[in-house]
């Protein structure tokens, strides 16, 4: 005759904490009988899952959490994995606690424990199963904790175009973080997904220009027909009388990933002839060295980099 399975495994997809299951009216010689038997499996000394096969996605989300004191969330790319935010899975489950909070380990789940000052229970939306942070605090965390500025602005969008949040609340999340890495590429980021008349300015650029020396160039940004700030154009004279034109296209009305990487191969084909060097605006932003040795290309100057 089967089991019947307790209510914490029923509404943690099987996984509960031994205080749980005692709370749930179980004694602690049926836990134990039910480990022993090999109907359960302990993950460490405080959690429990009611099989003994390999963990689902879920149940390590949940094993994770149980695994650690409160106040604690699933956080950064778990947590956006969570809030169905696509295109940056993975199987580590990473975890927010306060600074100096111990998570145990657990068996079977890579788990990435990240500490900080600025958490409290109030970052943590509970009514996601399991908690986990809000979406704009877990793209921004996520996004200050990649490998690199590139793949730190495609995090920071992704909400914003698949409409999980809106560029606004992105903005505010961002400066509620404080001086996290990548401040300043993903605020120029962010006033570009807001659309203002900051977003996308000659100042951006010639800094951009200026941290690779570049000669400086005319510049003049445009509006699109919603009357927003989304395009740069450039004109850099060299000495010998050539015009070379760059446009930077700002806003988040295209995958930035798949745009980019189209720009860069149209780059390609125009320095081979005559044309127009055309940027998605965070391979500026972030001073992408693909987009830097194009361009260093097209001026003419010999490569340093």
């Amino acid at each position: 005759m089967a089991l019947p399975i307790p209510s914490p495994f029923d509404e943690q997809s099987g996984v509960a904490t031994r205080r749980q299951l005692l709370d749930g009216g179980h004694a602690w010689a049926f836990i134990r009988s039910q480990i022993d038997a090999g109907r359960w499996r302990e993950l460490n000394e405080k959690v429990v899952v009611g099989h003994n096969g390999p963990l689902t996605w879920r149940q390590r989300l949940w094993a994770v959490y149980l695994s650690a004191p409160d106040p604690a969330g699933i956080c950064g790319l778990s947590s956006l994995q969570s809030w169905r935010v696509k295109g940056f899975e993975t199987d580590d489950v990473h975890v927010l606690v306060g600074r100096g909070a111990r998570v145990l380990p657990v068996d079977g789940v890579k788990v990435v424990v990240h500490e900080s000052r600025r958490f409290s229970a109030a970052d943590v939306v509970m009514a996601r199963r399991p908690p986990c942070t809000r979406v704009s605090r877990a793209a921004v965390d996520a996004a200050a904790w990649s490998p690199n500025v590139w793949t730190a602005m495609r995090v920071f969008v992704a909400p914003v175009q698949q409409r999980r949040e809106t560029a606004v609340v992105m903005r505010a999340a961002l400066l509620e973080a404080g001086h996290i890495r990548y401040r300043r590429q993903l605020l120029a980021l962010a006033a570009d997904m807001c659309g203002g008349a900051e977003a996308l300015s000659e100042a951006a650029f010639l800094g951009f220009c200026r941290r690779h020396e570049f000669p400086m160039p005319r510049c003049q940004r445009r509006m699109d027909r919603a009357g927003r700030w989304r395009f740069l154009d450039a004109e850099f004279e060299l000495p010998n009388g050539r015009i070379v034109r760059v446009e930077v296209d700002g806003g988040v009305h295209v995958v930035l990933s798949v745009r980019a990487e189209d720009n860069l191969k149209d780059n390609d084909a125009t320095l081979a002839g005559k044309g127009v060097l055309r940027y998605a605006s965070p391979l500026i932003y972030g001073d992408d060295p693909r987009a830097v040795a194009q361009l260093r290309r097209a001026l003419g100057l010999v490569s340093v980099r």
